[in-house]
């Protein structure tokens, strides 16, 4: 047997992908014996196995949390018996059920935690599973999916409406991974009797919370690997079933198809049209639709609105944070059509207000928990959370809330330093000119505190159609990884130089990968912390590289990776 750390995972990548693009490409073409046969390839593939338990045991960010058994960490001999071991046996143990916060309210969401030996084997079954379903997914679903973000979905909603005033339904589904009908769930995966019979156990596990146990009738465990997959396979249909409405309608069959969107982010989506009763119908249509797979709209969440004049009190609407809302403005600044006609209003896409306050509040509480901290901790807490949120605004209308928010940060940061100061700011222990930055927070030693306005204003492009990482276009989708909104500048530059390749392995970087900035040199070892010395890796391949580097003083069998 190779001992884990020398195993060539470059081979072991190729063969996996090659697998997984034969069954997308047979998926495809509707070939479903093609599809069965190459999946079971996969499943009993060393290979995948491999794959399948690194992703679980090293890269994943929850590898260190337990399931009911109490494992976590693995050693490399453990995670090799783990790859001999798995296989589909029909069983499954409870998950671990732990209660989590909803960002920005008091409510908080259930996580099943499972086992590690059947998150591996989720992993496995993902590896098999989503390629199928990657050639079979409509074109405007949009979460849980590789290579598609909610900036995606925000330019879809952009692109519908960009040209024309619309209703829209905006409507959110109440407890979608808690209440999805197992049975026809199951019916949809439509598989061969041994994955449904495994697929099957895990909807049926039960969870083990505080001691006491109880049955799962209904819904897939949040917190399981192959959980969103299988969510998005039970929401599968819903934009076709209101297409197929669309060409009930009076005119051309693909003109009414095109002019009716549906777009969805998870449990978070929209029906666009320019008629209101059409929208009306489309909402009784997915009501009923959801009602099949044991799902139902939530009244709180669901409103109808128009994006340009008020209808029932609403006008435009809030989704993955952001407000769209179209305005009237003169012929001048307004938008034209595909013809350079001015059409009289513009599409604005900005942060939505309870974002922006649940920001303000975020960083309000670091500021007040770090009374007595050295200023440098203070802005090393407040540059990732500045930073991370702009970012993920960085595609929209945001300036005017970038410079409100800085502002609104500067007024905290006086009253903090007053407090400290005892009524006096202390302005020049606190705050010096930084090239041309006035009152720039920072350090003696240079440590400054990010802005807001900092951040570029750099539009998304949406990913094309229905094209996916499984069809294997390298050079687009490792070129799209260096332009995702939140990618960090110098990854994003190190992905341009490296042409989307890990030096490393020799693999390209997919939209699911995990990468990290190494120093070609380490810093332990006299290497500077400059872009000439900097790489991106895949996380597994800086931690082989981390070991074997010199920079760890220790033997591989004693390290953790």
């Amino acid at each position: 047997m190779v001992e884990w750390k020398d195993l060539n995972w470059r081979k072991l990548e190729r063969v996996t992908f090659k697998l997984q693009k034969r069954i997308y490409q047979a998926s495809e073409r509707g070939d479903v014996k093609a599809v069965r046969k190459l999946q079971k390839t996969l499943i009993r593939s060393w290979s995948a196995k491999c794959i399948a338990v690194r992703r679980v045991t090293q890269d994943n960010q929850g590898k260190n949390t337990a399931g009911v058994d109490g494992v976590k960490t693995l050693t490399p001999k453990q995670r090799t018996t783990l790859v001999r071991r798995l296989k589909l046996t029909g069983k499954s143990k409870p998950t671990r059920r732990v209660m989590i916060p909803k960002p920005g309210i008091e409510e908080k969401r259930p996580l099943g935690i499972p086992t590690i030996d059947d998150r591996a084997l989720q992993a496995l079954v993902k590896l098999t599973l989503e390629p199928e379903w990657e050639a079979k997914f409509e074109p405007n679903n949009y979460g849980f999916r590789p290579g598609r973000s909610c900036h995606d979905a925000i330019g879809a909603i952009f692109d519908s409406i960009r040209y024309k005033a619309k209703y829209v339904l905006d409507a959110d589904i109440a407890k979608c991974f808690d209440r999805i009908d197992h049975k026809a769930l199951l019916d949809k995966v439509k598989t061969y009797p041994t994955l449904r019979k495994q697929l099957r156990s895990w909807l049926k596990a039960g969870v083990l919370e505080n001691g006491n146990y109880s049955p799962t009738n209904d819904g897939t465990p949040q917190g399981g690997v192959i959980s969103p997959l299988l969510a998005n396979i039970a929401l599968h249909g819903m934009e076709e079933r209101v297409k197929q409405f669309a060409e009930t309608l009076k005119g051309g069959k693909t003109i009414n198809r095109d002019a009716l969107s549906l777009i969805r982010y998870a449990d978070d989506f929209v029906i666009i049209h320019k008629d209101i009763n059409v929208i009306l119908a489309c909402q009784k249509i997915i009501a009923d639709w959801l009602g099949d797979i044991g799902l139902e709209l939530k009244p709180s969440k669901t409103k109808l609105t128009h994006t340009l004049n008020k209808y029932e009190g609403n006008v435009g609407f809030e989704i993955l944070g952001f407000h769209v809302q179209q305005h009237e403005v003169g012929n001048y600044r307004c938008a034209n059509n595909t013809k350079g006609i001015p059409l009289g209003f513009k599409t604005i896409i900005t942060p939505s207000k309870p974002k922006v306050k649940a920001h303000l509040v975020k960083i309000a509480e670091v500021i007040d928990t770090h009374k007595t901290a050295p200023q440098a901790a203070l802005i090393s807490m407040l540059n990732p959370i500045i930073r991370g949120w702009s970012n993920y605004y960085s595609t929209v209308i945001s300036k005017e809330t970038f410079a409100k928010m800085d502002f609104l940060t500067y007024e905290k940061l006086r009253a903090w330093a007053r407090k400290r100061g005892k009524g006096s700011i202390n302005k020049d222990k606190y705050w010096r000119t930084v090239d041309d930055r006035n009152w720039c927070f920072s350090t003696e030693d240079g440590l400054e505190l990010m802005n807001h306005a900092a951040t570029p204003i750099i539009r998304h492009v949406k990913v094309k159609g229905e094209v996916s990482p499984y069809n294997g276009d390298w050079i687009y989708w490792s070129k799209r990884r260096g332009e995702y909104p939140g990618t960090p500048a110098r990854v994003s530059s190190l992905i341009k130089k490296q042409k989307g390749i890990c030096p490393h392995c020799g693999l390209y970087f997919t939209s699911t990968d995990i990468v990290e900035v190494d120093h070609k040199i380490p810093k332990s070892l006299g290497g500077k912390d400059t872009q000439d010395n900097r790489q991106l890796l895949h996380k597994h391949c800086h931690d082989t590289k981390t070991v074997s580097d010199g920079s760890l003083n220790r033997n591989y069998d004693e390290n953790p990776f």
